[in-house]
């Protein structure tokens, strides 16, 4: 009746599981991203007005909502050849890979051996008589052991490794979401610094006509000196600048070819305008319950408190018994020829148990790091959740602001083109001088150039918002899949 009880109560123990067992932060109970409500719409700007509507959902490939052939081409060789990608992907393999390691310790450990020795044996080494034999002696030997999980460390541990392929596959997908709004963001780029070195070259050109023109002028004694050199400076540094714009654009092309595992040698870069591209209007708004279940910092900032957790259930177990179960059987002879006779069969069959009884507090302050590690994961998580919060509310102000600002951009550019025809029919009337026509000229493309700054900002903002709403991965068909 004994060994039934034993039994029964290992069964007993068997079921037990050291805690605490990981639930998942709940989301933050707010109806919107900044204070009072988001914004429905924005100022209509460049002939376009953006609406967001938690109705909608990111798309997988959101960038395709730019319409733009030649933008979705960049993106599919930077997703075809990036090493960050590519080392994300090879780290989560692993992780997976680790975590079927880790599976192993459910199932008995198996294992065989045979050996052949040829041995000459002393009787006096036993303190006998007798003189040394030698003889051979071969063995054959088939053992199993199995470690019982009594208080569920090893769950704990397989529980860990777990979390931390779920924490490597959201590290996979914010590279994967990193490098595609990079990509974007640097062809956007690229199309606002081509616009504005062109409108800073046409200015460039407009001055030095005002300079010879004023050196003219300077030379018949109409004109100054004083304001000769004015302009003079003014050309200067506006020259200036355009240095600066061509390394931009530079550096924008070097940004792509290595987003898209490419040398800047082998590289062409797309040349992008905005005329290829179209602003997206209808803009998804993920509701703020949802976020901390797309968002893949947060995902991972999650998995990290989920092995936290798990590790103090690991360290937990350690201060408890150990039982191990293990048994062998096997075959021994002096002969090979007689090896399976019956008469050289050995076996064993045993438990053994083990408790730590003193270990200097080691084991002890051991779980109490993991309960400091876990209390910092959670903080981790925490901040994690209120800089998504934040980032969110703040892409929604900067578009709604970049459409207000664009559209005083518009107006100021509108004027500036009222004035220039104004000066221009003055000046086919004899009303005005070519200088006049000269100034109202520059003062145009200023304007141009301003918008183009902004209208560059305009589109970034889009994309950071599609970034900040986690990017749509889990539309993706594998995504998808695994749901």
């Amino acid at each position: 009746m004994k060994p039934v009880v034993a039994v029964a109560l290992v069964l007993a123990l068997a079921g037990c599981e050291v805690g605490p067992d990981f639930v998942p932060p709940a989301a933050p109970d707010v109806a919107h991203y900044d204070s009072g409500a988001d914004p429905v719409v924005t100022e209509a700007a460049d002939g376009a007005a953006q609406r967001f509507d938690t109705a909608n959902d990111v798309p997988a490939e959101w960038w395709r909502l730019f319409l733009s052939p030649e933008l979705d081409d960049t993106v599919r060789q930077g997703l075809a050849g990036n090493p960050t990608v590519e080392a994300a992907e090879a780290t989560l393999r692993q992780s997976e890979h680790t975590l079927s390691a880790g599976y192993g310790v459910f199932f008995p450990q198996i294992g065989a051996d045979f050996s052949a020795t040829r041995q000459r044996v002393v009787p006096a080494e036993r303190g006998l008589p007798g003189q040394g034999v030698v003889f051979n002696l071969y063995t054959s030997e088939a053992t199993v052991g199995y470690t019982l999980d009594v208080f569920g460390g090893e769950r704990r541990s397989v529980e860990a490794l777990g979390a931390n392929v779920d924490l490597q596959k959201n590290i996979a997908r914010a590279a994967y979401l990193t490098l595609t709004s990079n990509i974007v963001d640097a062809a956007i780029a690229s199309a606002g610094y081509d616009a504005e070195l062109r409108a800073t070259q046409e200015i460039v050109d407009l001055q030095r006509e005002q300079v010879k023109l004023a050196g003219v002028q300077g030379r018949a004694g109409t004109v100054a000196l004083s304001a000769v050199l004015s302009l003079q400076s003014q050309l200067e540094t506006t020259e200036a600048t355009l240095p600066a714009l061509r390394q931009k654009l530079s550096q924008t092309d070097h940004l792509l070819a290595m987003l898209s595992g490419k040398l800047p040698a082998d590289w062409q870069p797309p040349r992008l305008g905005f005329t290829d591209l179209a602003l997206p209007r209808d803009l998804p708004l993920t509701v703020p319950s949802a976020l901390v279940r797309q968002r893949p910092d947060i995902l991972s900032a999650e998995a990290s408190l989920h092995a936290a957790s798990a590790q103090i259930g690991v360290a937990t177990a350690a201060l408890l018994p150990n039982l191990t179960l293990d048994g062998a059987f096997g075959l021994a002879s002096s002969s090979f020829r007689t090896l399976l006779a019956s008469g050289g069969q050995v076996w064993s069959v045993g438990a053994e148990a083990a408790e730590p009884l003193f270990d200097g507090g080691s084991l002890l302050y051991r779980r109490k790091a993991t309960l400091d590690a876990f209390d910092a994961a959670k903080a981790n998580y925490r901040e994690t959740v209120l800089t998504a919060f934040e980032q969110v509310a703040d892409t929604l102000r900067a578009i709604e602001h970049d459409a207000e600002a664009l559209a005083a951009d518009e107006r100021a550019l509108e004027t500036a083109t009222r004035a220039l025809q104004l000066v221009q029919a003055n000046y086919a009337a004899g009303l005005a001088t070519y200088a006049d026509v000269l100034i109202a000229d520059a003062q145009y493309h200023q304007a141009e150039i301003t918008d183009i700054q902004t209208r560059t900002t305009r589109y970034q903002d889009t994309v950071a918002l599609f970034v900040a709403l986690g990017g749509g991965w889990w539309n993706a068909e594998g995504e998808r899949a695994e749901k």
